[in-house]
């Protein structure tokens, strides 16, 4: 029976850590969509700022556009840190060194200030919107001409779609992503893949090497951002064509 009761106990203890790692990472989630916003606005400014001549006022911007997103960094490494060691976390006999275990999944995962920030793509857009005031469709200083296409078309994301229920991810309800590889899934599809798989799911994209477990595939603090500006890039994509289908067909009235 006092076997049974400490196992009670320490399962209890475990839920509890997790449980509370898991909502201190997921109250980040407003945070970064906040902060991405942040960054847009600033974009914009700096762009009407540049159409004003105010160079050293889009300069004083883009220094806090660069301290902002250091900042967005640092949140997502310690959400990131939050989750895996609440994920892995499991009671010993001894009391737990809650630091000693964050420092540890810290290195693990490479928790280090970046510092190639400077050619952060959301960094990159700041600059090349400025740029484009006065010298649209030229090449940035240092860069050739298709670097210019590759910023404004860049996507973090790895895949467009589920590999298991092929849907595109920007109609995906539930949408997750591997801690491991990055790759993106819907959520029913990709839990019941693993079960059936017993505990040895592989990632189902092809050539991805990376075994799958149900508590590392997760909607993390910025996957839902990240579709979100996806969306806005098909849009912008899209809206020419439009246009150009409708003056088809007032062309084809007139006649």
């Amino acid at each position: 029976m006092a076997s049974t009761s400490a196992s009670r106990g320490e399962d209890g203890a475990t839920g509890r850590i997790r449980s509370a790692a898991s909502s201190m990472s997921t109250e980040t989630i407003h945070l970064f969509a906040e902060i991405r916003k942040a960054l847009i606005m600033m974009k914009e400014v700096a762009v009407d700022l540049e159409k004003d001549n105010q160079s050293d006022k889009v300069k004083e911007l883009e220094d806090a556009a660069l301290e902002l997103l250091a900042s967005a960094e640092d949140c997502q490494q310690f959400s990131s840190v939050l989750q895996s060691v609440g994920n892995g976390y499991t009671r010993g006999a001894e009391l737990t060194d809650f630091k000693k275990l964050f420092d540890d999944e810290a290195k693990k995962l490479d928790m280090t200030s970046s510092s190639n920030l400077q050619n952060h793509q959301l960094l990159r857009q700041f600059r090349e919107a400025v740029w484009n005031v006065h010298h649209a469709g030229q090449p940035m200083p240092g860069e050739e001409q298709e670097d210019i296409v590759m910023t404004s078309t860049q996507c973090t994301l790895l895949n467009m779609t589920c590999p298991l229920s092929g849907k595109p991810i920007t109609e995906i309800a539930d949408p997750v992503r591997s801690m491991d590889c990055k790759h993106i899934y819907d959520k029913m599809a990709i839990m019941q893949f693993i079960r059936s798989k017993n505990g040895g799911a592989k990632c189902p994209v092809a050539a991805c090497p990376s075994l799958l477990v149900a508590d590392r595939v997760i909607c993390d603090p910025l996957l839902l951002i990240e579709i979100d500006e996806l969306r806005s890039m098909s849009k912008n994509t899209i809206r020419p064509e439009i246009i150009e289908d409708f003056t088809d067909l007032d062309d084809d009235n007139e006649d």
